[in-house]
């Protein structure tokens, strides 16, 4: 008998025992940099703690992160949407363009497109140099707003995309033979199918914001995150930076919780066969065309033609053949480290994704809120916490490209489980039963019917991290 089956009192099937023995190593990992966080959080007396929490600065800085995250979401919401509706569920013609032109903004960091806005504004950016036209320098809560939402919407795109291609067009098709008009079919029924995928996007991007110090700081806005990387780096007051860092923890498990609220007793597979890949696209007039090619032609612009265009005008002004070899160099490291860090992150997020909807109990809410909280964790004390462990109790893991891989993975698994999440709940459960009725056991249904529905889940969680 298992530890597992020991603690809940009966035998469980095989493939829940495996899925939850993988998901407890994983939640067990992501324990490490909380525990860290605490050794170094204790190590003061409870007037000092108490002290540095009631400071007028956290609180400011508590208002700043939430006012952060909202307008990010709300950005990224406005341009997602539409383009995933635009791409999955109309006759827009280049949508196949319009696809991949919009996940490459995941290809631009954060900081780039932060850095480019800035390039672009003020008296000296882009936009003067260029064309004579001056607009104020972009900082503070708007320019890191724009800059995060321009790097983070394709998270939900992504989502959602996949999301529009699980979805049944029958339950469309079925409400418009009842008279509902195409505003109220989407508000109806496509909207409340795509509920889970926007829930995790949002999860996703939520997370990030709170985490994320590069665009807060060439924006000049102070976020958690930023305050956290100040105190860490200059070692000012590393004591009140793991504090902050455990408040972030604090928020982001809420985030979490409140998610995983909303998505609880819901059900959103497919009730029939589907429609299929045959199935009719919305046809768009030519004012539709209009409006739907000048939508993704600004959504697109911004995000990937804008820091092109000023990045390339800024590196016209000085010698690029001095650093062309270290740029490909430099590359082809980060290519090495990625690859296998997208697949090990996948990978890693199958059992929470199916724990959290094949076997949902208390365990697999932990587990899950887990996985998802290692994305909100300050990048610098995610790493000093794996280092110091290593250093600790695994010293050939020291410095090694499998740490390096690891922590990667782990720090990204957030991003992986939410597409592949969304499609676990699209994958109708009668299917994996017909096939048990056939003999199969547990682990073979897995592995020949319910990996090839979610393929495309898996792929886009790929793509993501």
């Amino acid at each position: 008998m298992t530890a597992i089956e020991f603690i809940s009192g009966r035998r469980l099937p095989a493939a829940r025992v495996l899925f939850s023995a993988l998901g407890l190593g994983i939640g067990a990992l992501m324990l490490l940099p909380i525990y860290y966080l605490l050794l170094r959080a204790f190590q003061a007396d409870l007037p000092t703690v108490w002290a540095l929490l009631t400071r007028p600065r956290t609180g400011q800085l508590l208002i700043n992160t939430f006012l952060l995250t909202a307008c990010v979401l709300a950005l990224c919401t406005v341009l997602a949407l539409p383009l995933a509706w635009l791409v999955s569920r109309t006759d827009l013609p280049g949508r196949r363009i319009i696809n991949v032109l919009a996940v490459l903004p995941l290809a631009v960091p954060g900081y780039v497109m932060a850095y480019a806005l800035i390039g672009l504004s003020g008296n000296y950016g882009f936009l003067n140099q260029v064309f004579g036209v001056t607009i104020p320098r972009m900082q503070g809560l708007w320019g890191a707003s724009l800059a995060l939402s321009l790097y983070c919407f394709p998270y939900l795109y992504l989502n959602l995309r996949a999301a529009f291609a699980g979805l049944d067009q029958g339950l469309e098709e079925s409400a418009r033979a009842l008279g509902c008009g195409p505003k109220e079919v989407f508000a109806r029924v496509t909207l409340p199918h795509l509920l889970p995928a926007l829930m995790a996007g949002w999860l996703v991007i939520g997370l990030y914001v709170i985490g994320d110090f590069g665009a807060v700081a060439l924006m000049r806005y102070e976020a958690f995150s930023f305050v956290i990387y100040q105190q860490y780096t200059a070692a000012f007051d590393r004591l009140y930076a793991s504090w902050l860092a455990l408040i972030l923890i604090a928020i982001a498990l809420s985030v979490v919780w409140w998610e995983s609220r909303l998505r609880e007793g819901a059900s959103y597979a497919r009730t029939g066969s589907g429609s299929g890949t045959g199935s009719k696209r919305l046809a768009l007039g030519w004012g539709g065309k209009v409006a739907g090619w000048s939508f993704s032609g600004v959504a697109v612009l911004a995000s990937l033609g804008l820091p092109v265009a000023v990045l390339s005008f800024w590196m016209t002004r000085s010698p690029i053949g001095p650093v062309l070899k270290p740029l490909f160099d430099s590359f082809m490291q980060s290519l090495s480290v990625a690859v296998p860090s997208a697949i090990l992150a996948a990978l890693m997020a199958l059992p929470v994704a199916v724990l959290a909807v094949r076997y949902p109990s208390r365990l697999s809410t932990l587990i899950n809120r887990l996985a998802f909280v290692g994305y909100a964790i300050p990048a610098l004390a995610f790493a000093l916490a794996f280092v110091f462990f290593s250093l600790q109790g695994a010293r050939w893991l020291y410095q090694t490209h499998t740490l390096l891989i690891t922590v990667y993975a782990l720090s990204f698994l957030a991003l992986a489980i939410g597409p592949i999440r969304s499609a676990f709940y699209q994958t109708r459960p009668s299917i994996e039963e017909s096939a048990r009725a056939l003999g199969h056991g547990p682990l073979s249904v897995f592995w020949r019917v319910t990996l090839p529905s979610i393929r495309p889940g898996v792929v886009a969680g790929m793509v993501l991290v």
